[in-house]
């Protein structure tokens, strides 16, 4: 229980059908898969749209302790390297969407998009086994980081570092 506690919630996202997914989905060198989701608006954005951006995609959920933990490191992130390429992205897999997340990031001032993902998004990733789960993506969308866990600020700038000056 107390490394479920320090490294990450274990309930796993709902598998999805549908879809093949390429056997390298969510691997570090391989190209982002596309989505389309809602954010807390509901308002639809795409992955592609972001497209030239180093991102840091974070699959999380309001029900989770050590994703509530890592949102404040974040926000800071996204404040301080945004002017320099870098967009936070959330992909919430609460099952209430946005009536759960919206009040939540109000609360925590998040200051980057928040979408609602689902089953599937998490299985075109190549499955989600716990949260947060975080990659960090280069300005081509290729996926360049994979972390399980929460992560500290200062491992997050270490890997967007390089990508935001290129």
């Amino acid at each position: 229980m107390a490394l479920l506690l320090a490294f990450g919630c274990a309930r796993r996202a709902p598998e999805g059908g549908g879809r093949a997914v390429p056997s390298n989905a969510g691997e570090v060198g391989s190209k982002a898969p596309n989505f389309e989701l809602m954010d807390l608006s509901g308002k639809k954005a795409q992955l592609s749209d972001f497209t030239g951006k180093v991102v840091i995609l974070d699959f999380w959920a309001t029900w989770c302790g050590p994703c509530r933990a890592e949102v404040p490191d974040l926000v800071r992130l996204q404040s301080k390297y945004r002017d320099k390429g870098l967009l936070v992205v959330g992909l919430s897999l609460d099952a209430e969407g946005a009536s759960a997340v919206k009040p939540f990031a109000e609360e925590f001032n998040v200051n980057y998009p928040m979408l609602l993902a689902n089953a599937d998004t998490a299985r075109r990733f190549g499955g989600i086994i716990g949260i947060p789960t975080t990659f960090v993506l280069d300005r081509q969308g290729r996926i360049v980081k994979k972390f399980m866990g929460r992560v500290e600020q200062k491992t997050f700038e270490e890997a967007v570092q390089p990508l935001l000056a290129t």
